[in-house]
C-alpha cells in the first residue's frame, strides 16, 4: 500500500463551486427512465459504466449542487479523522442511497434529497490504528430471492468493518439482521491469532451471489516473515454459517514460510458462470523473499473460484516473486471485448506497475499475449530473483518505469536535489531488486493503477483508468540496526520484516519543495481502445494547486498522485474525482478534453457514481480526504444535477 505523500500546506477557504470564469447557461434536462447503481462497481463486474445518458457534453458545465449530506464524523470523531480516509463509493438499490463512513457507520439516503433514512453505527474502536487506518469503500446489497417481498431483512445490506467483522442488515430498515450469525453479525476473523489488534482490517465490500457472500481482508505489510493467513472467506447469505475458506499460499510449496497474500481491494462475480475472481496479492514480508523461494503459490494472481464450494478453477500471475509490494490494488473488471474483431469474455486486471492484463474468463489465458521478458538480477543476500516477469503485449505501460539522474525533477536552479538522491540509488529499471544502497521502485506502490480501478464503456470498447507516478525509495536495513534506526527517523516508514535478515525503509523520493522527484504528469487519466490496445488519448489528472501552493503558476496542469477511480457514462463522459486538488472533474471521453469541474469542500479522493431517480440523472461523490495524502478531511457526500 502507499504510504504518506508530504503535503507543504492544507486546503484553506474551500467552496463548492465550477471553474468557468462566467457562468453557464441554464441547461433544462429532459426526463430521463430512471436507473440504479446496485453494486460498488456499478454491475457486478466492477465496469464503473452507467447507461444514464441526461447529462452530456452539451449540458454538463450546467451541474450544480443537488444536495449534500454530512456522516457526523467530523462532529463526533474528533482527532480520529487524521487517520481515516474517506474512500466510499455509494450504491443505489431498492430505491434508497447506501453510504459507509471511514467508521463503517451506515446510512441509507433517499436518492433526491439526500435525507437520511435510517443510519447504523456498528461502533468500532477509533483509538485502534489499522495499515490503512479506518476506511470503508462500499457495501453490498442482496435481495433473498426466495424472500416475501416486504418482508424483515428480504433485502439485506452487508457490511464488513475495519475491526473484521461482517455485519446484515434490513435494507428499508437498517437493523440488525438476527438470523444471520450472532445476532446479525459474523466474526471473519475467528480463530485467527493476531499479533496486535489492528494487524488485519477488512476495507473494500464483500460480494454476494448465489446466496454466497465473500470477504476479503486487509494485513500490515512488512511487520513478519510469518504474517497472519490471506484467506478468503465464504458465509451463507441466510445464516452467516460458514460455507469455504480458501488460502493463496495454500498451493505454494512445503519450504515457502510466508503469510498475507491476502485480498484487500474489491472482488467481482460472475453470477452466471457461479465464478467469484480475486486480486491476491504479496506475500509476507514485501521487500525480501529468501523464505519464500519460487512463485509463491496463488500470491500477485487474478484467480476464480467457483463462489459456492471455494474451489479453485484457474490462476494468472502477474507477477513472479514479488519483492516490490507490486500486488494486484485493483477490482477485476469483467467484460466483453472485441479484441481484433473477436467478441470475448475477458478479466481486465489493471496493475501498479500501470500494465493491464487482459485474461479469458472462463481459463485465465491471455486473450492479449503476455511475454516473459528478463528483468534485473542480483538480489540480496538469500533471495533467489525470478529472470523474468510477464508484460502484456498491448496497451504499453501506463506509466514510466526508468529515470535517470539528469532526468531529477526541480523547479529552481537551487532545487536540483533530486539528481543526487537518483545518482546515489540503485535503478536498472522496473523490478530493480531491493537493496541496502537503497533502490528505486518505480512507478511507487501506490500505482500505476491502486484501488479505483478502471471504467469500461462496452459500446465504445475503451477503457477509461487513471495512473499515478511517482518514486518510492526502498532501502534494506541489517535486521541489528532496524530499532536504532526507527529511532533516529520516527517520522518515516521503517518496518522490522521480522525473522528476515532485513529490515525496510520507505520514503517517496522527493525535492526540497515537496514535490515528486520524477518529472510530470504525475498523475494522469488513459483512454484505451480494447479492439486494439492502442492509446486513445492521454491527460494529466489534477494540479499542485494543494499539492504544493503556488507552485501551480509554474507548472500548470501537470497532475498529481491521485487516488479512486474514474466512472463512465452512456452521453460519453468520465467523472473523476481522486486528485489531490479535491476537484470533481467530468472528462469528454472521445477526446480526454475537461468539460466541468467542481470544487469540493474536502479531499475527493473516493470512486463517484451515478444514478436517475424521478428522471432527473445525479452524480455522487464522497468528500471527506484522504490520511495518506493528507488532503483536507470532511464528512460530506455531495449529489450534483442538471437544473429542473
Amino acid at each position: 500500500m502507499m504510504r504518506p505523500l508530504a503535503l507543504l500546506a492544507l486546503l484553506a477557504g474551500v467552496s463548492l463551486a465550477g471553474a468557468c470564469s462566467r457562468a453557464p447557461p441554464a441547461v433544462h434536462a429532459a426526463p430521463a427512465a430512471d436507473l440504479e447503481w446496485p453494486f460498488y462497481g456499478a454491475d457486478q463486474g466492477g465496469q464503473r459504466f452507467s447507461r444514464a445518458s441526461q447529462i452530456t457534453e452539451g449540458n454538463v458545465a450546467a451541474l450544480k449542487v443537488a444536495w449534500t449530506f454530512s456522516t457526523g464524523d467530523v462532529s463526533t470523531k474528533g482527532r480520529a479523522l487524521r487517520h481515516a480516509s474517506f474512500e466510499n463509493t455509494p450504491i443505489m438499490a431498492g430505491g434508497r442511497l447506501y453510504v459507509c463512513s471511514p467508521f463503517n457507520e451506515v446510512s441509507a439516503l433517499d436518492p433526491g434529497t439526500g435525507a437520511q433514512l435510517w443510519r447504523f453505527d456498528p461502533r468500532i474502536d477509533t483509538a485502534v490504528r489499522y495499515p490503512n487506518d479506518d476506511t470503508c469503500r462500499g457495501v453490498a446489497y442482496w435481495r433473498d430471492p426466495a424472500a416475501v417481498a416486504g418482508a424483515p431483512c428480504a433485502e439485506r445490506i452487508f457490511m464488513n468493518t475495519n475491526d473484521r467483522r461482517l455485519i446484515a442488515l434490513d435494507a428499508a430498515t437498517g437493523k440488525p439482521c438476527l438470523a444471520f450469525g450472532a445476532r446479525g453479525t459474523v466474526d471473519v476473523a475467528k480463530g485467527v491469532v493476531l499479533h496486535r489488534s489492528g494487524e488485519m482490517q477488512i476495507t473494500s465490500p464483500p460480494v454476494v451471489a448465489r446466496g454466497v457472500v465473500v470477504v476479503g481482508s486487509s494485513i500490515d505489510d512488512n511487520q513478519r516473515v510469518k504474517e497472519v493467513s490471506g484467506a478468503v472467506r465464504a458465509f451463507d447469505a441466510l445464516t452467516g454459517a460458514p460455507k469455504w475458506s480458501w488460502d493463496p499460499l495454500a498451493s505454494a510449496p512445503a519450504s515457502v514460510v510466508a503469510g498475507a497474500a491476502n485480498v484487500w481491494a474489491p472482488m467481482s462475480i460472475d453470477e452466471g458462470r457461479g465464478l467469484v475472481f480475486l486480486p491476491t496479492t504479496s506475500p509476507s514480508p514485501d521487500f525480501w523473499g529468501g523464505l519464500r523461494v519460487g512463485d509463491d503459490g496463488d500470491a500477485d494472481s487474478v484467480v476464480a473460484l467457483k463462489i459456492e464450494t471455494g474451489e479453485r478453477v484457474w490462476a494468472f500471475k502477474t507477477v513472479h516473486h514479488d519483492i516490490w509490494d507490486y500486488d494486484n490494488p485493483a477490482q477485476p473488471t469483467l467484460a466483453m471485448i472485441n479484441w481484433q474483431g473477436v467478441p470475448q469474455a475477458a478479466v481486465l486486471q489493471p496493475t501498479k506497475q500501470g500494465l493491464l492484463f487482459t485474461l479469458a474468463r472462463d481459463t485465465g489465458k491471455p486473450l492479449i499475449p503476455v511475454e516473459e521478458r528478463p528483468v534485473p538480477q542480483g538480489g540480496a543476500p538469500g533471495e533467489v530473483l525470478s529472470p523474468t516477469q510477464p508484460f502484456p503485449v498491448a496497451p504499453r505501460p501506463l506509466a514510466p518505469s526508468v529515470i535517470r539522474a539528469k532526468d531529477g525533477f526541480g523547479l529552481f536552479p537551487w532545487d536540483k536535489d533530486c539528481r543526487g538522491q537518483i545518482q546515489r540509488a540503485r535503478h536498472e529499471g522496473l523490478f530493480t531488486p531491493p537493496s541496502t544502497q537503497g533502490t528505486i521502485v518505480y512507478p511507487f506502490t501506490g500505482g500505476g493503477v491502486n484501488w479505483g480501478g478502471l471504467a469500461f464503456d462496452a459500446g465504445r470498447q475503451v477503457v477509461y483508468v487513471n495512473t499515478s507516478s511517482a518514486i518510492h525509495l526502498v532501502t534494506l536495513i541489517p535486521a541489528a540496526k532496524v530499532r536504532a534506526a526507527r529511532a533516529a527517523e520516527p517520522h518515516v516508514e521503517i518496518s522490522p520484516q521480522e525473522g528476515a535478515p532485513f529490515g525496510m525503509r520507505r520514503e517517496v523520493m522527493k525535492s526540497k519543495m515537496g514535490l515528486p522527484c520524477n518529472p510530470p504528469p504525475w498523475g494522469q487519466l488513459h483512454a484505451i481502445d480494447m479492439r486494439t490496445g492502442k492509446i486513445l488519448w492521454e491527460v494529466a489528472l489534477g494540479t499542485t494547486r494543494d499539492l504544493a501552493p503556488g507552485s501551480q503558476l509554474l507548472l500548470g496542469n501537470s497532475g498529481v498522485p491521485n487516488f479512486g477511480g474514474p466512472m463512465a457514462t452512456a452521453s460519453g463522459l468520465i467523472f473523476i474525482g481522486a486528485a489531490m486538488d479535491d476537484y470533481l472533474r467530468a472528462f469528454d471521453g472521445a477526446s480526454g478534453r475537461q468539460l466541468w469541474r467542481a470544487r469540493l469542500p474536502a479531499g475527493g479522493q473516493a470512486t463517484p457514481m451515478t444514478y436517475v431517480w424521478k428522471h432527473r440523472q445525479y452524480v455522487v461523490i464522497a468528500a471527506g480526504g484522504h490520511s495518506k495524502t493528507d488532503t483536507k478531511r470532511g464528512d460530506e457526500v455531495i449529489a450534483f444535477v442538471l437544473p429542473k
